[in-house]
């Protein structure tokens, strides 16, 4: 503790970084199953000139209590903590600094998948002096207009709460705001904290309460009565009615509750991207998972439904195939702990929490119930699509396929095994072809879809997700976008399996260019400039054995069963990331139906049907009527 001065009684004469970091550790977290955690478990760093000193310095003092994981980029470290944070429910939070300039910026990409996917993230940049005497410092940017603007100011755009701490004092009431989105349930999000490498070593008589112990226990905030009485008589008048549920249940942890609900009214369940694998694959009410990269069961009963009850989602375009899914007269009701995402689409907003209100919907329900041939519809639906994924699985051919590699790793999972992607044209298999035990097993980033989460986030998601074994699955081009994470994982002991599937580039967006009438260019590999005659290809096995990872190939079917079989079994034994390569097809996809809306040039073949599906779409419900 800086200074030799007595202490005053009820203060601690603390460095602004000293301060931040008893702060970090004396806030703590209660789980969905009422433990209690640490609500920050450790810190991600990649120190330099802007951090190491101030806050490095109060890191190392605190090394056994928070522990510090160094990663290779600060995007992988970012994109580890939001694994982190999806793995644990939102109910525990990664820290990530980094130094000004670069360092700072390549976090930037993280915050935006955070922010898309309503997931807490602590971001801790340095920043530039307050005192202004160095100017220009090295990797400062200069804007001729505005002293005060530096790089972090980036961070505002893809922040739920942005502020920079010019004064140590500044700390008392910024804290408690930082604290109240990380942990909110309608505001959760990426938190910035801009840290002025100046600002950082300044000393305060800090107040011992700041450092008191707190435990941040999930908020269940009620809905209003009249809301939920109108939902209740929509409900009562429906014949076809939808259960759609997504990520604002899982976060509650209001699974259960919510197949109670469709079990005792009868209703057909749904799922969307980040709500997949809350429902049993085989129970008798599951229509499977809803959209673009969905299933055609699922689809086909939203198509008909006359009532939709959309849980915890924020119906995003491939949830809605671009508002396309729903009939035009369609009532739709949407129950979230977030306002903003509640009253979208002039649908009838109930604001609450997914696990009260359900009850409390549920109670105004009674015996309400939902005819029998209804009922059944989605277990009618989900066996045609299952018969339609089993041919996939079971195509013959010596490359494998996309949906077969899945399969392999579905049918060699354990039920507390977890599963990850993100990009390309994994989503869509791993979606529409993952069969589940009704365990929250499955991390599809698609809310901004980044390439490279696979991986980094991997890392995250092993440290939090101890009960089972991580596999993450992606494509050539993710794995080339951001791979570094690989050797963190393996330095640091954490294992996870990851598949890696080699088809030649990114071949999900060639089916999308191709599709729509558009010539070959510049995705797959073939179809890209080159000097070379010859160009040259990645050892992909070559590269992860480098990074400290054990590694296995396959070419068939058979092979990728045998080689997923051992990578298991290596990561657990070796705790290191086991990663298995396998050329796959670039040209067979799981298919469920569902138009997704891109613009299409008038020219080109898919413009016929834009225009007639653009005129399908729903563009503003009238859900009060």
């Amino acid at each position: 503790m800086p200074g030799h001065e007595p202490r005053r009684t009820g203060v601690m004469k603390l460095t602004t970084a000293q301060a931040l970091v008893r702060w970090l550790l004396a806030q703590r977290s209660e789980t969905l199953d009422g433990r209690e955690v640490p609500l920050f478990p450790g810190v991600f760093a990649i120190f330099g000139h802007g951090n190491v000193l101030g806050l490095g310095t109060a890191l190392e003092e605190h090394r056994d209590e928070l522990p510090v994981w160094r990663g290779q980029t600060e995007q992988g470290m970012a994109l580890a903590a939001v694994g982190y944070a999806k793995a644990t429910h939102r109910r525990q939070v990664g820290v990530v600094t980094s130094s000004i300039g670069p360092g700072a910026l390549n976090m930037v990409t993280a915050a935006g998948v955070a922010h898309a996917n309503r997931l807490p993230l602590l971001l801790l940049p340095g920043d530039t002096f307050t005192g202004r005497a160095p100017d220009p410092v090295l990797q400062q940017v200069e804007h001729f207009g505005d002293p005060t603007a530096t790089v972090n100011d980036a961070f505002r755009a893809v922040s739920r709460y942005f502020d920079r701490i010019t004064r140590p004092e500044q700390l008392l009431s910024t804290l408690p705001q930082v604290a109240r989105v990380l942990t909110d349930p309608a505001d959760a999000g990426p938190v910035t904290l801009a840290l002025p490498q100046d600002v950082q070593v300044e000393t305060y008589d800090f107040p011992d309460a700041l450092f008191a112990p707190v435990t941040h226990c999930p908020q269940r905030p009620r809905p209003d009565r009249r809301a939920l009485t109108e939902a209740a008589g929509v409900l009562r008048s429906a014949r076809k009615p939808l259960l759609v549920l997504g990520g604002g249940v899982r976060y509650s942890g209001a699974g259960a509750r919510a197949m109670a609900f469709a079990e005792r009214h009868g209703v057909p369940v749904t799922e969307t991207t980040a709500g997949r694998t809350l429902v049993p694959h085989d129970h008798p009410l599951h229509a499977g998972p809803l959209g673009v990269t969905g299933s055609t069961s699922a689809n086909v009963l939203a198509a008909e439904a006359d009532v939709v009850l959309a849980v915890g989602t924020r119906l995003q375009d491939f949830t809605t195939a671009s508002w396309t899914v729903f009939s035009p007269g369609v009532r739709l009701i949407t129950l979230n702990a977030a306002r903003f995402d509640a009253v979208k689409h002039g649908a009838m907003p109930v604001v609450g929490d997914a696990d009260a209100s359900l009850a409390e919907l549920a109670a105004q329900l009674e015996s309400w119930q939902v005819e029998t041939s209804w009922t059944e519809r989605a277990a009618t639906e989900r066996r045609r699509w299952d018969a339609r994924i089993d041919s996939l699985r079971a195509v013959s051919g010596e490359v494998p396929t996309y949906a077969q590699v899945v399969g392999v790793v579905n049918d060699l999972s354990e039920p507390r095994d977890y599963v990850m992607t993100a990009s390309g044209g994994m989503p869509g298999e791993l979606i529409g072809g993952w069969r589940g035990s009704g365990s929250i097993s499955m991390d599809v980033e698609y809310g901004f879809s980044c390439m490279g989460y696979e991986l980094a986030g991997a890392w995250g998601a092993a440290m939090a997700h101890t009960g089972g074994l991580v596999t993450t699955m992606l494509g050539d081009g993710s794995y080339l976008m951001l791979n570094s994470e690989l050797f963190s994982a393996a330095f640091a002991g954490h294992p996870f399996v990851a598949v890696v599937c080699d088809n030649d580039g990114y071949a999900v967006i060639a089916r999308l260019q191709e599709g729509q009438g558009g010539k070959p260019f510049n995705n797959l590999l073939a179809d890209c400039r080159t000097a070379h005659p010859s160009p040259p290809r990645v050892d992909f096995a070559r590269h992860a054995e480098s990074l400290g990872c054990a590694v296995f190939t396959a070419s068939s079917v058979d092979d990728v069963r045998a080689a997923y079989a051992k990578a298991r079994e290596a990561a657990v034994a070796e705790k290191r990331p086991a990663v298995v390569v396998v050329r796959t097809q670039p040209n067979s996809w799981t298919e469920a139906g569902a138009w997704w809306e891109v613009g299409v040039p008038e020219h080109l073949s898919g413009r016929e049907g834009y225009d007639e599906r653009k005129a399908a779409q729903v563009r503003y419900l009238e859900g009060r009527i």
